[in-house]
């Protein structure tokens, strides 16, 4: 008997019953003992248009009951390889945005303390600000994968510096990102101004927009992102919304011409190999969500993101 954490499985359990965890994974109070914990942050008081994400993290789970704990196609065998485990939820002030940003960064660089990497179960996107602040603390200054519609580098939000379309501005601005280590995959849409993306480019950010990715593998923009980052620490933020609506409804602010859900699976499995030090998987607003298919692509990617930390065994 393995003394590693396992999903429950599906012939133990039915997977419609069991624990409402993770994977149905074992929880447990803090990150004390875990390499890699999943972590949920119900809260959507920074959204702009349509809201429910604070009750992403629940739906996320109560889909993962699919997911089995091998990888078939990578070989990847987390649980074979790393102590797992879900630790809950955030408990924000749902009342109160810079205090719920507060209280974020606090709850992981308690996380971060036992050498545990945060997979987080969001939330919206306002919640990646925070989480980076404490990765910034342990780690220094991360490259970003970031996979989202939107670039969310907003000065400001009806005059507010931290909502949902501000955090990676504000990380730039905080030094918590390394010198041309940023690539965001997936940007389209319409802007409020014809230069919304340069301020991006300007950074020394590299934009790869939606068009660029059509009818195409990812695979091998994905080498290219591997050499860029080389040994550099790197964080994955993925907002669901990055995959076109027709796949995933479920969030807040659709934008049509989005990736493939395979494409979705190249950009998570091309960052095995780098130095991943936490990931977020964000924006799944399950009233918006009727089949729950949204909730299970954001279960399965972070899985996915399970599957390429460092020190994750593959079988055969």
């Amino acid at each position: 008997m393995s003394e590693l954490n396992q999903p429950l499985g599906g012939n133990s359990m039915p997977r419609f019953g069991g624990p409402a965890t993770m994977m149905r994974l074992p929880t447990q109070e803090s990150a004390a003992g875990l390499d890699a914990a999943f972590i949920g942050i119900p809260m959507d008081i920074g959204t702009s248009n349509r809201p429910g994400t604070r009750l992403g993290p629940r739906q996320i789970r109560d889909e993962s009951r699919m997911l089995r704990p091998y990888n078939m196609a990578t070989r990847a065998a987390p649980f074979d390889s790393l102590q797992v485990a879900d630790i809950g939820d955030v408990p924000i002030n749902t009342f109160h945005l810079p205090k719920s940003v507060d209280i974020i960064t606090a709850f992981y660089d308690e996380v971060l303390a036992h050498n545990c990497v945060p997979l987080t179960l969001g939330g919206e996107h306002t919640l990646t600000l925070p989480v980076l602040r404490a990765i910034a603390k342990k780690h220094g200054p991360v490259g970003l994968i970031h996979i989202d519609a939107h670039a969310d580098v907003n000065d400001h939000m009806f005059g507010e510096p931290i909502a949902h379309g501000t955090p990676f501005r504000r990380a730039q601005e905080e030094g918590l990102l390394a010198h041309g280590k940023v690539v965001q995959i997936g940007l389209r849409g319409t802007g409020y101004a014809a230069e919304d993306f340069d301020w991006c480019r300007d950074q020394g950010f590299r934009v790869v927009p939606a068009e660029e990715c059509w009818y195409r593998s990812l695979a091998p923009l994905m080498k290219e992102v591997r050499e860029q980052m080389g040994d550099t620490p790197v964080y994955i933020s993925f907002d669901i919304d990055a995959l076109d609506p027709s796949l995933a409804p479920g969030t807040g602010t659709v934008e049509m011409g989005g990736l493939t859900s395979p494409q979705a699976l190249e950009i998570v499995r091309g960052a095995a190999g780098l130095t991943i030090v936490g990931a977020d998987l964000v924006e799944v607003s399950p009233p918006y969500d009727t089949s729950g298919n949204t909730a299970l692509i954001g279960a399965t990617l972070l899985y996915e993101m399970l599957c390429v930390l460092p020190g994750v065994k593959r079988r055969g």
